[in-house]
Order: C-alpha cells, then structure tokens, then sequence
C-alpha cells in the first residue's frame, strides 16, 4: 500500500510540470503561473487513510501545499475550507473520502487522483453486527469521481490500479444494500402489514436476501422484544413471530430497532424526554466535535458534559438541554451568538438543530401510542437527579442488550512496582527518558500543561530497579498531578487526559544533549554517576534534589508516632474522607511555636500574581484575633482565592492583596494537617444510586458523627501520606462507637477490601510498632553521598540553563504516557467472547482507569452500537457508558432483560450460583436459539429466590405499559400511567437498593458453559402473567422460571 501513497505523492509533484507545459503556449509570466495552481482531490477511502496521507504531504518541505481532510466526521467548518482559494502560489489538495463523489462539488479542482477503494457498510456473517469493509469501488462510483475533475476547465483524472485490473475486477455497481445491511425494519413492515410469513414475501425481491439472514433477522427481533417470544415451545415457529406492541411502534419510527425500545423504556421508566433527545441524537452525526489536530480538546468538552456519569448517551443529553435552555432564555437569537456557542463547547450547530427537528418528529410520532413527555416539574428532592440518571442507565442497558462488557482485573503488585510507589490517581509514567533527564524537566512539564497542573516529576534511572524489570521499563520519569485536598479520592481528570494523549498518539519530542557531550563539558566528566540517581523536580517547592531509592509503600515522612490519635476534624471532603490536625499536647505546642515564629516576621507581599498550587501565608482570624498560616492557593477568582491551611486542614476565601510570601524556612518544614481515609468501607448501592459518589443523607449523617467534636482513630495503614484510619466516637461517658460501623449498620456503607498498599503499608506499620524505636532503622535517613549529588545536580543545571552545553543537538522520542491501572474491556456474548475490544476514541471511555483495583466485583460497560473489523477479529464499541459500581450489577441487568434465562446451581441443589441469558433453546432440536448471543454469568454476589422474584415482578411491571389489547397502553389514562410509571421506578430501585448487600461470594463457573436445559424439569417452576396468561401471548417480557432449591 506504501507504494500506492508513493505513486500519489510523486503524481502531485508531477503537476507543477504538467501545468507549466500546459501554460507553454500562453503568455502567462513566471509570477502569474506560481499564482495560479490547480486544486488536486484525492479518493481514499477513509479516516486513517487520510491522516495517513495528510502527514506524509504535510511533512513535504519547501511544496507550498494547503492540504485539507475531508471527511463525515470533521466539523463543517473544516469542511467550507475546501472551498476556499489556495493562498497564491500555494496548490490545494483535498483528501476525501467518497463524500466528495456527490454529496460536496468543489468547483476549482482540476486532478483527481483515485485509490479506487472505499468503505462500505455490511453485517458481519458471524454476529450480525455492522462493519465497514475496506473494498473495491464499483465503475459508476469511479466515473463519478472522475466527473469531479476539471468542471471549470480542462480535468485529469488517475486511477492507481492496473487497467486490466481495471476491466477484470472492479466490479461494475454496487452490491444491493438489501443482501448487505440489516433487514429488521423491512420485516416488521411485513409484519404490520399482515402480509404473511416474511421469507415468502422477501423471496419475491428483485435481489432476495438469503434465507439464512431472513432467519437471523427474526430471531434479533425477537431478542430486542419486537416479535414475541413464547419460552422452549414446541410449536414456535424460528422462521416467524407475533409482533408485540413493541414492534408495532418500531415500525413506525424512523430510527434503529434498539434506539426504539430505548424510547419505550424510557416512557416506561419516566424518562421519555432524555431517551427521545439520546434516540435523536444516535440516528444522526454526532453533533460533538472533535476538530482534527485538536482531538483532546473535543474530548475534554465531552467528558466534562458527561460529569460524573461516564456515559457519551448522557453527554449527548447534557450538551442538548444546555443548548435548548440558551435558547429558551434568548442569549443565542443571533446566529453569530449560536455558532460561538457551539465553537466553544466543540459543537455543531447545524448538527444539533438536525437532532432538535427529529426529536420532535419522535415526540409526534409515539403521541400515537399513547406516549407522552411528561410536562411536570420533577419533585425537589436532592436526590432525584442521581435516581433519575441511575434509571436512565439502566435503561440504556435494557435497550442495548446485549451488548455488555466487562473487564479484566489489573495486577496490583505489579502496577505498584511499575509506578514505584507513586499515586496511580495523580501519576502518569512516561518511558524511554534520556541521561540526565532531569534538565529538561521544563521541557517536560510543558508537554502536560494542557492536561493538568504538574506537580512533581521524578526521573528514574534504569538501575534504579535491581531486577529484570529494568530491562524492560528502560529509564522511566513519574509525572504526577496537583490534587486538590478538598476533592474526593479518584482518578485525576489530569491523568485521564495524559493517557488520551498516548491513545491519540501525540509526539512527545524533547531536545537534549547527547550524554557524552554532557559529561565531556561539565565538572571533567564527575557529573557521570548522576547518570543513574533518582532526581525528583518538586514544582511547589521549586527544588530539584536527588531521592533514596524506596521499595516501600510507605511514606516514612508522614509515618505517625503512635497508632492511636486524638484529632480534630475541620474539613470533610466526603463520608470517609476528611483532614483535621492532632490534638495532643506535642503536636498542639509545634503549632503555636510555628504560628508564633511566622507572625513575628515582617512579612512581603507575593512577588508574582498567585496561582493554583502555590505555598504561601494566609489570614485567618481565631478567636477574633487574626493571624497568618500556611496556606495553599486552591482557586483564583477575581480579586480573591480560596486557599487551604496545610497545618490545620481547614480552607477559607482570602483577598489576593492580604496573601503574603512564606519564608523559605517555613515552605521546608512538614505540613501538619493530616488526611484521613477510614478503612475497609464502600459506599452502599443506595449511596451510589442516590448521590454522586455517596448520597445526602450519608453525607449529613457523617458530618453529624464528625463534626465539631474530637475523635479517637487508629491508625490502619499510611498509603500516600493518607492514613487510613477506624474513627471511634465518644457516645456516653466511656464508651465509644466505630462510625464505620454506623454507616454500615444505617444502609450508607459496605464493607470492602482495602488495596494491596494499604495491606502492605500495614504490615510495615506492624512491624514497626512490635519493635522499640531505637532498633528500627530509618531508610530514609539521607546517606553522604547525597550532598554531593546534590551540589553536582546544581552545577549541571546551572550549565544548561546558562548556555554553557550550547543548544541540544538531538531529538529523543518519548515512550507513553501510561497507567498501570488502565482497564481494557471484553465481551460477555458467546461470540465475541475472545474477541478484542477497541472503543472509539471519541468515546468518553476510550480512557478507563480503575479507581479501587481491590474491588473484585465486575464492572460493567454498555455500547449503544457496535462493528467488527474486516477479519471479526476485532470489535469497535460506539457511544459507550460505564455502569455504577454496584456490586452484582451485570448479573442483575442481564437477568432483567434477558428474554430467556436459565439458573445455575451448586451440586447440592442449596444456592445459585450463576445464570444463562438468551433466545433459550429449541426443545426439538435441543439446539440454542441464538447461541451466538448468550452469556453466561457466575455470580460473584448471593442471589436467591426472593430476588428472581422481584426481577420478575419488575418486568410484569414493564409489560402492563407497553401491551395491546383492550387494556392496553393506548387506553390508559394519564393518572394511571404516572402510578404505572412510578410503581416500575420504586420497583426497580428497590431491586438495586438493599438495605443489606447481598453477601459476596466467589464466583464458581458452571462445568457445562452455555449449555441450556441443565436443569432437573422436576425443580422449574413456571411463573405466569395472570394478565397476560388470556389469548395471545405477545407481551415484551415472559416471566423467568424459578428453580427451587434445597432446604
């Protein structure tokens, strides 16, 4: 292929001296033939292909080209400069796919150069879903492109194949898209129109399609619930199938099958409105842009309208109210004002007036159905948000069905020696750093400015590590974040970013000095052994110092004197989280010894405009007399900042003007405040499902058990100077209650596993308590040969930053950034099982990072759409969105939504041990219905009866809002659907929400996988419908048998 882009580079060069030939016989003058070049188009036949092409012409020197992508997904305003005159002596070249066969004509172009290749959409034989193949043009689609050349003047049109290629191969139209794209809407159009079994009917096209996708077809629709589904029937019929409400109402609307059943669920559930604008949105382009060269941006915009939900569904919903509400309240009336706004949040605006004009036409077309957007004002409850966005989750994940990832369990031990100790929330690793890598610390620090505040750098020599593993990481630098105390424990949005940039493959060059060249003109070579130190580049203090060697996890500068501590609490972050200082007599004296030294100084202003992250003085006044304190800025705005007092843990708004300079004395000294984690606690479902990470009432109980009063905590373990702490508070007059406990016992908190450093870190701390203080031996006591490691560190940078090494003569490539905690995700359907997963990149989970890698229970992804590569070895997930944390949760989705299920139990009969969801199976033939999506699930949570029950009783609640018949959904009053509507809302998250947690337990797998009919006939228990058990069976949900159990 490389020779193609060769053929194609060579022919542009060629086309100076083929237009000076031309202009031979003219009287054109050398200035006016620069003047005038002649726009080229080049056919490729997709996105990587493009910036394939754009790279190898844009890295051409001295050609004077202006090269423009064209392309579906670049923004229309990247689009209209094709259209725009080249600058004068410049020449034009257009790289397009086949948009620019007819949908775009650009008037100016006089060559077209062809690939003759091109993408077209095609369902995969294996799974059904959509993929664009790369394949050979057809003759017609060709002689369009050539038609695109010369429309003003005299065209040349190259096709890069042979001519008897040509003739022989290029296959002369394209094939019929009914015997390449899916068939669901077709057949439910037969279905509705009552015109018998759908593979007779289709037999009688032009182009049939097979009888084998006919089939597929069928038994899809039966699994998305449009035809129903009758359970392992002897007289079901696989070619065929009654169609339920469900599938009446999606062969009226003009979108995909599953972005329907998203709109009924969404009216099910009480969120019509969100599902009509996501249904809306997904049928279109998407409206977000991701501008090329400017792709981290886009993504930013896109997971900061996402906030904390992880879902690009939720972004789409997010963006649209917002862009609705700006224009409810009449700031963008002008077009100039609405094409700002859309530039400044990464949106096109032609695209999302597109989704606007659509989601009306939904909301006129279900109105029919009896389904209305419900025009009441929610309730003023806090938490409503976070159960309406819960439920809208789960919805999506009702109506994607089922397409449901999980992942794979990142190694702890290993992440922690690859990070070296270092924070996974704040730290980023980058590979492959040159000698001496600590003087272009600046250079480094400037590559991540657009993802974050740097805090520290530390360069990490290769035999820093005596093992095999420094062969493999080669010299390393840790990057790591600014956190702001006062945010809860995640990972940084920073890091995110960091990681998107190795994802995107942005260049991360530096300019440096060759090491020989360094040791050649610095100090006679002695500078040689800082080759190897471990250097950290500490930005707050603004010191660059060499480090001991730790293999440790804990943090020796913060390790605590005792295990038992009285404190203060003055700032909670969140429930579980919070800073205070200690109470006790020693700790109490050092603090009024500092503050008491610091306000005898006659202090400076600061002598640069403050900044996020900057140590400083502060005021704050105590017992009405005002004094200065350590602070550190949070926020600037305006004329003030908001600042936190590192010795108390406290923060307050301070005038910039009162802000002072710390004396380098007191910016060395250890920050007393400390920060407090307690251990072994998780937030409970209901915390999850109620609030943003714990809910209002768990946040108010908490501050009320913490606040204003001193605590006694113990101290567990000290993971990145955070202790993790058991909390006890005094209830009477001598006993004391764990507040762990509490929240546990109230429904707000779990218990949870603490992480691999924290069990590390307490095992040290164990050890160091059993033994007396004078045999413990302190590593990080600083050796001798520190100081002159120190003084040659300063005497290199001092050469560098002076000019004395001259200017750096060679480029080093960075390898990275990386995080050892990034999640890659698989399938959980038969087929696709072993399949790799890739997202698209401009999902907002085409980065996953864990959070709490101790956490065993799965997690859960969704995509709302999906592709296979050319060869189905690789899938593309589109518009994905991270389920909650909530332990047990993919097992609990499946079973809701499955049409089918089968339950797995222990070889005593006693307990469930896991579940089958799909189509079923064929009695007959004993054969799976659909083995290709089944998936087979081992509980890693305690499920029994009363659960299948419930699960059940939910889905009777779905089926009494979308059913026909004289009492069905077309004949209901508004009250009654509101009380239907909040009865399945209560319902649903009741099921997720347990006062008690179901119990964890370890996962055991069924020694028959995907095998269905495992079960003794003898233990199933048919659960029927009472409403549904009369006439036709045609409801959206069968009710699952119950297996009874053993006593």
């Amino acid at each position: 292929m490389k020779d193609v882009y060769d053929v194609a580079i060579s022919l542009i060069q060629m086309f100076d001296d083929l237009d000076m030939k031309e202009s031979g016989n003219k009287t054109w003058s050398g200035a006016q033939f620069v003047s005038e070049r002649s726009s080229v188009l080049v056919f490729l036949p997709g996105l990587g292909e493009i910036n394939y092409m754009h790279e190898l012409l844009t890295n051409m020197v001295h050609k004077r080209l202006q090269v423009y992508p064209l392309h579906s997904s670049v923004t229309l305003e990247e689009q209209n400069n094709v259209f725009l005159s080249p600058v004068p002596g410049y020449r034009k070249v257009i790289l397009s796919t086949n948009i620019a066969e007819s949908s775009v004509t650009v008037p100016d172009v006089k060559y077209v150069i062809d690939f003759c290749l091109t993408r077209t959409l095609v369902c995969d034989e294996d799974t059904n879903y959509q993929s664009l193949r790369l394949s050979w043009a057809s003759k017609t689609s060709c002689n369009q492109r050539k038609g695109r050349a010369g429309r003003v003047s005299k065209g040349y049109c190259y096709r890069l194949i042979h001519k008897d290629f040509w003739e022989s191969s290029i296959p002369d139209h394209v094939v019929p898209e009914m015997l390449r794209c899916p068939l669901g809407s077709t057949i439910l159009k037969v279905k509705l129109l009552g015109m018998g079994e759908p593979r007779a009917l289709l037999a009688t096209a032009l182009s049939p399609p097979s009888l084998s996708d006919i089939e597929r077809t069928i038994l899809l629709l039966k699994e998305v619930g449009a035809l129903a589904v009758s359970g392992q029937k002897e007289d079901e019929n696989p070619h065929d199938g009654e169609l339920t409400f469900l599938g009446r109402v999606l062969a009226q609307l003009p979108v995909n099958q599953q972005l329907g059943k998203l709109i009924v669920l969404g009216h099910v559930f009480g969120c019509l409105d969100e599902c009509l604008i996501i249904a809306a949105a997904l049928s279109l382009k998407n409206f977000f842009v991701m501008p090329f060269r400017q792709h981290l941006d886009g993504y930013r915009n896109k997971v900061n309208f996402s906030g904390s939900s992880k879902s690009d569904c939720l972004a789409l919903v997010e963006a649209f109210k917002m862009w609705q509400a700006c224009r409810q309240r009449g700031k963008l009336r002008h077009p100039k004002d609405e094409l700002d706004w859309g530039r400044l949040n990464y949106i096109q605006i032609k695209r999302i007036r597109e989704v606007a004009e659509l989601y009306e036409e939904l909301k006129n077309r279900i109105s029919q159905f009896n389904m209305y957007v419900d025009p009441r004002r929610p309730v003023l409850d806090q938490e409503y948000p976070h159960k309406q966005r819960f439920i809208l989750q789960v919805v999506l994940a009702g109506a994607f069905y089922p397409n449901y990832f999980t992942f794979g369990q990142p190694d702890e031990e290993m992440a922690v020696r690859e990070l070296a100790g270092k924070d996974p929330k704040t730290t980023i690793v980058l590979k492959h750093i040159p000698p001496y890598g600590f003087l272009y610390y600046k250079q480094l620090q400037s590559l991540f400015r657009q993802c974050g505040q740097v805090k520290s750098i530390v360069f990490d020599g290769a035999k820093c590590l005596m093992n095999v593993l420094a062969l493999y990481l080669g010299s390393r630098a840790f990057v790591e974040f600014s956190r702001n105390p006062t945010e809860r424990f995640k990972t940084l949005p920073a890091v995110y970013m960091a990681v998107k940039m190795s994802q995107l493959k942005v260049s991360l060059e530096l300019s440096v000095h060759a090491a020989e060249e360094i040791e050649g003109k610095v100090q006679g070579g002695t500078v040689s052994k800082l080759r190897n130190t471990r250097v950290n580049v500490d930005f707050q203090k603004q010191t660059v110092d060499p480090m001991q060697v730790s293999f440790s996890t804990l943090d020796r500068s913060q390790t605590v004197a005792d295990l038992l501590l009285t404190v203060d609490v003055t700032e909670v972050v969140e429930v579980g989280h919070f800073w205070g200082y200690r109470t006790d007599e020693k700790s109490a004296e050092l603090l009024r010894k500092l503050t008491a030294e610091m306000n005898q100084l006659e202090l400076a202003p600061l002598p640069a405009h403050p900044h996020p992250d900057l140590v400083c003085l502060a005021p704050f006044a105590d017992f009405d007399k005002e004094n200065y304190f350590r602070a550190q800025i949070l926020y600037v705005s305006g004329n003030s900042a908001e600042v936190f007092f590192v010795d108390y843990g406290n923060r307050s708004h301070v005038d910039l003007d009162l802000l002072m300079e710390i004396p380098c004395q007191f910016l060395e000294l250890p920050f007393q405040a400390l920060e407090f984690k307690i251990c072994k606690m998780r937030p409970s479902a209901k915390s999850l499902v109620c609030g943003e990470h714990w809910s209002s009432g768990a946040s108010g109980r908490f501050a009320s058990l913490v606040s204003g009063r001193a605590l006694l905590v113990k101290v567990f373990s000290v993971v990145h100077s955070v202790l993790h702490v058991d909390v006890y508070r005094y209830s009477g007059a001598q006993d004391v209650v764990n507040i762990r406990d509490v929240l546990i016992r109230e429904g707000h908190a779990e218990l949870a596993e603490e992480s691999y450093e924290s069990k590390q870190s307490h095992e040290v701390l164990k050890g160091l308590f059993s033994k007396s203080a004078e045999n413990v031996v302190d590593a990080s006591v600083p050796s001798p040969g520190k100081d002159d490691e120190k003084h040659l560190i300063r005497i290199l940078l001092e050469s560098f930053s002076s000019n004395r090494l001259g200017a750096p003569n060679c480029k080093v490539m960075l390898h990275g950034p990386f995080n050892p905690y990034e999640l890659k995700c698989h399938s959980l359907t038969r087929i696709s099982k072993f399949r790799c997963v890739w997202i698209e990149k401009e999902s907002i989970n085409s980065v996953i990072i864990s959070d709490a890698p101790a956490d065993l229970h799965q997690r859960m992804l969704v995509a709302a759409s999906l592709s296979v590569n050319a060869s189905g070895s690789t899938m593309l997930l589109r518009e994905t969105s991270l389920m909650p944390p909530i332990p047990g949760l993919p097992a609990l989705l499946s079973m809701l939504f499955a049409p089918v299920m089968e339950l797995r139990v222990d070889g005593e009969g006693k307990c469930y041990t896991g579940v089958l969801c799909g189509l079923g199976w064929n009695p007959t033939t004993e054969a799976p219905v659909l083995p290709e999506h089944d998936i087979e699930l081992a509980f890693d949570v305690q499920f029994n009866v009363e659960d299948v029950v419930e699960i059940n009783i939910l889905r009777a609640a779905i089926n009494k809002l979308v059913c026909d018949g004289p009492n069905g959904s077309k004949y209901l009053g508004p009250e009654r659907i509101v009380q239907l509507q909040d009865n399945a809302r209560q319902k649903l998250l009741g099921l997720f929400c347990q006062l008690k947690p179901r119990e964890k337990i370890v996962p055991k797998w069924h020694e028959k996988p995907y095998e269905w009919n495992q079960v003794d006939p003898k233990l199933v228990m048919e659960q029927a419908d009472r409403e549904g058990s009369q006439g036709k069976n045609t409801f959206l949900y069968q009710l699952h048998k119950l297996v009874v159990l053993s006593p």
